[in-house]
């Protein structure tokens, strides 16, 4: 079969860190080297700048397909936009007017990363579920209320719409479309050439920070120290509030307005840290790192992790093995 044609957007005029080119080349590789004894054809790749060349130092990129042609492509791909756009500045007038023109053509639209901003400004993802890089998601869902953003997967596939997290979630999502596209048995097979799992368990929750900063509330420090180091211990709302020297009502509307959650939902965040770190940096067993963090039993703490991190303790485990200190 035929699978098309692949619009790569760079977006020159607007620059591009060195992290980007990680998210620039994964779809390159997947989508522009022909693989004919897998299947062939293989995709056609266009790389398409805003302009006639964008860089970063060191680099360049030289393209003479540009953002009309878009619109002819069978699938487009966004990569990530810089920094400046996630942080407030516009999305290029004519990169969203190409967007919505390459989808209103039925365009198959893809966004990597931040990327997801451009199909969010130019409207593609009303109404749609869609992710980004965990650390981008909660702007993105402010940004644009008609979005329904999803942090905690590794990327979303709406049919004609896909979005990813960030940075190696890309190549969960490229590999996604080969196996869409061609099968199973040849997203298998590309996957084993790039030396890269075909299928990741779990999502990206599995990689947030779970501990919630203090906003502008610095004196529940103190009490949120004490709490983190005696995890262990079966604490409740009133343990916190008389260490605080506060009421458990006054308590409670303190720590929710720093953290955004809830004091049990805050302590729970804690604990699920405490395990990750002790996953990642001693060989203590699921049963002890259970106790240590006050989860109780190790079938609690695989349900935790299951439900907050869409993993399990040992996937995890595997997944950031680190040098590790026993008795830590």
């Amino acid at each position: 079969m035929s699978v098309g044609s692949v619009a790569l957007v760079v977006a020159a005029d607007i620059g591009f860190a060195y992290w980007d080119l990680y998210e620039i080349s994964i779809p390159a590789t997947v989508f522009g080297m022909p693989q004919p004894d897998l299947a062939d054809p293989w995709y056609e790749l266009r790389v398409c700048a805003m302009g006639d060349r964008t860089s970063v130092p060191g680099f360049g990129v030289s393209t003479r397909y540009g953002l009309a042609d878009l619109a002819a492509a069978d699938t487009v791909i966004v990569t990530s936009v810089p920094e400046e756009v996630v942080d407030g500045a516009p999305v290029p007038a004519e990169l969203v007017t190409a967007l919505r023109h390459a989808h209103e053509s039925g365009s198959r639209m893809v966004s990597l990363c931040s990327g997801a901003f451009a199909l969010a400004e130019a409207g593609i993802l009303d109404g749609r579920r869609a992710t980004a890089h965990w650390q981008h998601a909660p702007t993105l869902a402010r940004r644009y209320r008609k979005v329904r953003v999803d942090d905690s997967v590794l990327y979303v596939d709406e049919g004609d719409i896909l979005t990813s997290a960030g940075m190696t979630a890309g190549l969960d999502l490229c590999l996604h479309i080969v196996r869409r596209d061609l099968g199973a048995h040849v997203a298998n097979q590309l996957a084993r050439r790039m030396v890269v799992p075909a299928h990741r368990p779990g999502g990206q929750a599995q990689f947030i920070d779970l501990s919630v900063p203090i906003a502008d509330d610095a004196g529940l420090a103190p009490v949120l120290d004490w709490a983190r180091a005696n995890l262990d211990r079966p604490l409740t709302i009133d343990d916190l509030a008389r260490q605080a020297g506060m009421s458990r009502r006054t308590f409670y509307r303190r720590l929710q307005g720093a953290t955004g959650t809830t004091p049990l939902r805050w302590l729970l965040n804690q604990r699920l840290a405490s395990a990750q770190a002790l996953l990642e940096a001693t060989d203590l067993s699921v049963d002890r790192i259970a106790e240590r963090t006050g989860i109780g039993t190790a079938n609690n703490l695989r349900h935790h992790f299951l439900k907050q991190l869409g993993t399990s303790p040992g996937e995890y485990r595997r997944a950031f093995p680190r040098q590790r200190a026993n008795g830590l």
